[in-house]
């Protein structure tokens, strides 16, 4: 081989080990660098992607294209920042903040924000309506370390209500997650226990981070580090004793939000972790 083929050999593997490796999902956008914590994102028409910061960033929805670029963002009034953990939305659009984050399992505040459907606010800011609850079953603030299990950064909205999956944080570690309701509407009320379901055993990837449901209901997706959970054919409120199928991404980053873009495709943001996050992905169901 001549000297300038392998020059050209040696380029193309060069180019070849410099691309970027997803897994088995596909890239579809960088988001700006003030968007590197999202915690949360939902969407009422694929194009328009809204989005959430957590704990210590500022009380705001963001909106970003189909390729990640910022587009619009909407000041929430009388709502704070305590924790936005994930986002989710109802037929009408109307969007729900799930300011729910409760890492130390301590927080005797939790809440959730309605918001009306942000696509057809004009002038900059939005204002909230206030879901407030507890989880009857914890009894300490915080309980004891086999029993930190009242985190949360999940939930969606079905038939007027919000289905809330909690992280778990206890010790030992033993993934399992909390499944409760909570009625979508303003006031205080009691989240009722549902059911409790057991991912996997590896608290690097096995946390829920994140969830939604499709828009024709019939499937729930849950999120971790690089893994889905996807149920179907259920026909209870505990959606987890239908058919479950795990799916492996097969890219670990720190994946915190998901929502279905249709009912066969899936959206999902990572945050930015060293080098690596702060990208929009898509992945195709069947």
């Amino acid at each position: 081989m001549n000297r300038v083929a392998l020059l050209l050999l040696l380029g193309v593997m060069n180019s070849c080990a410099q691309k970027p490796w997803y897994g088995d999902l596909t890239f579809l956008g960088k988001l700006p660098s003030n968007l590197n914590e999202v915690s949360g994102i939902a969407t009422n028409n694929g194009s328009t992607i809204w989005a959430i910061e957590d704990n210590g960033n500022k009380d705001v929805l963001y909106a970003i294209n189909s390729r990640a670029k910022l587009v619009k963002r909407l000041k929430v009034g009388d709502a704070k920042n305590h924790d936005w953990e994930d986002l989710a939305r109802d037929p009408q659009g109307n969007m729900y903040i799930g300011d729910f984050g409760n890492n130390s399992n301590e927080r005797e505040n939790l809440r959730i924000y309605k918001v009306p459907n942000p696509d057809t606010a004009s002038d900059g800011k939005i204002k909230a309506e206030k879901i407030s609850f507890h989880y009857p079953e914890q009894k300490k603030f915080p309980p004891k370390k086999s029993r930190l299990r009242f985190d949360c950064e999940a939930f969606f909205y079905h038939n007027n209500f919000l289905y809330l999956i909690t992280k778990d944080r206890a010790r030992p570690y033993l993934g399992k997650a909390y499944i409760y309701k909570v009625p979508a509407m303003e006031g205080k009320h009691t989240a009722q226990f549902l059911g409790e379901f057991i991912s996997c055993t590896d608290s690097q990837f096995c946390s829920i981070t994140g969830a939604d449901i499709s828009p024709d209901g019939n499937r729930v997706a849950l999120l971790g580090s690089g893994l889905i959970w996807l149920f179907s054919d259920f026909d209870s409120e505990d959606f987890t004793k239908g058919k479950l199928r795990t799916i492996d991404v097969l890219h670990r980053t720190q994946q915190e939000s998901i929502c279905f873009k249709d009912n066969n495709t899936i959206l999902i943001v990572d945050e930015q972790s060293k080098t690596k996050g702060r990208n929009l992905y898509s992945y195709t169901l069947d």
